[in-house]
């Protein structure tokens, strides 16, 4: 592959938003592909996939260069030459790659590769937390996959469509998909591609999510014609689907706090043609004290450390710190402790997170089902999924009945 200055250029001013003015990466990402109307796919894969990679590896790139933050474009441009280096790329004659050391730079890597928070470029604080609450030999495995590429994952929308007439439809779109065993509504890309520009995504046929995330609305045994409060929904992922399974029958409320993000989860139900679906913006507490012992079923999908979905969101781990953890924490078992109150007599709750710490989840419900508010619900399963095991997003999974 022939390195072309345009796109090296995009990714080193990508890195410079990412590591040194702290912006999200897939927000970078988003506005460097709009960069250059003549590039084709393959050259927005470049500058995505590039930039992803060097986020990803930040913390090795940074040590086999030897240089350290707040990274200047020099900086920027030595872990470039390392990334390249490492995929085995030749080296352009431009002034940015003179004196590049190739063989110590391999060297280096057989070096710190030895060290796992090297290797796997995380925080010392983060890989001592990650074997303290999984143990060693389970971290070692799950870090490993969380630095892997995400595969796209579609949730076909049964509001519209069925898996197999998508199936087809994309097929003569040249976009080859195939199912996954136990996930029913799933669709594998054989190869990435962008899906956003087709009918089929215009039309509302599909969403892009995860196959593990699928598995939530599942977990929450909705059924058409039941009230489902979804507390945490944001733009909405999880809500669509549950509004598939209840096939447009029954009341769906979804809350947050962001208002922003609800408006964003009004379009995409416009487009899934999802009409069951009232928003509520929580602006005070009346809003949840209103539906006290109305619902049937109640999701809670708690912000969370988001170490589950790390593949597709690399930037987190240098954003998290072990104070905004703490803190995490206490809002999780906050909203258990009030929006548990939502759920009627008979009624289940789902508390689902994208994280694999037990100290956000399993130990969450334990303390939940201990305290007065939890007294009157019972845990009937929980299920942790990782990411080594199933390929897929590391989440977890607790549905509790009110008696």
């Amino acid at each position: 592959m022939r390195l072309h200055r345009n796109l090296c250029f995009a990714v080193i001013d990508g890195l410079t938003q990412i590591f040194n003015d702290h912006q999200y990466a897939d927000k970078v990402i988003q506005q460097l592909l709009k960069r250059d109307k003549r590039w084709g796919s393959r050259d927005r894969s470049f500058v995505a996939e590039t930039t992803y990679d060097i986020v990803r590896w930040k913390r090795l790139y940074a040590e086999i260069a030897e240089v350290k933050e707040p990274f200047d474009r020099d900086n920027l441009w030595r872990m470039f030459a390392v990334w390249a280096t490492l995929k085995g790329l030749k080296l352009p004659d431009w002034k940015y790659f003179e004196n590049t050391p190739t063989r110590k730079i391999k060297g280096r890597f057989d070096e710190w590769s030895k060290i796992r928070a090297l290797r796997e470029s995380i925080p010392d604080w983060l890989d001592t937390m990650g074997e303290t609450e999984l143990g060693e030999a389970l971290w070692t495995k799950e870090i490993a996959a969380l630095n892997t590429q995400a595969d796209v994952i579609l949730r076909v929308n049964t509001l519209k469509t069925s898996k197999d007439q998508l199936q087809s439809e994309l097929f003569d779109l040249d976009i080859e998909t195939e199912f996954l065993k136990d996930y029913p509504n799933a669709l594998k890309l054989k190869e990435r591609t962008n899906v956003f520009t087709t009918e089929a995504f215009k039309n509302g046929y599909f969403e892009v999510q995860d196959a593990s995330s699928q598995l939530v609305a599942e977990f929450l045994n909705v059924k058409p014609g039941m009230r489902v409060v979804d507390a945490c929904a944001g733009a909405g992922g999880k809500t669509l689907h549950i509004a598939a399974l209840m096939e447009n029958k029954g009341q769906i409320i979804a809350l947050d706090i962001y208002a922003n993000k609800l408006q964003e989860l009004k379009r995409r139900a416009r487009r899934n043609g999802a009409h069951n679906i009232e928003t509520r913006h929580i602006d005070s507490t009346k809003v949840i004290k209103k539906l006290y012992d109305k619902a049937d079923r109640v999701l809670i999908d708690a912000p969370c450390s988001g170490l589950g979905v790390l593949r597709r969101n690399p930037d987190a781990k240098w954003k998290l710190e072990p104070q905004f953890l703490d803190n995490l924490k206490r809002t999780q078992q906050d909203l258990l402790q009030q929006y548990s109150r939502m759920v009627n007599v008979g009624g289940q709750l789902v508390y689902a997170t994208c994280s694999i710490l037990p100290s956000e989840n399993q130990n969450q419900i334990e303390a939940f089902l201990k305290s007065e508010s939890g007294a009157p619900f019972s845990l009937i399963k929980d299920q942790t999924l990782l990411a080594h095991t199933s390929g897929f997003d590391g989440f977890y999974m607790a549905l509790l009945e009110r008696n």
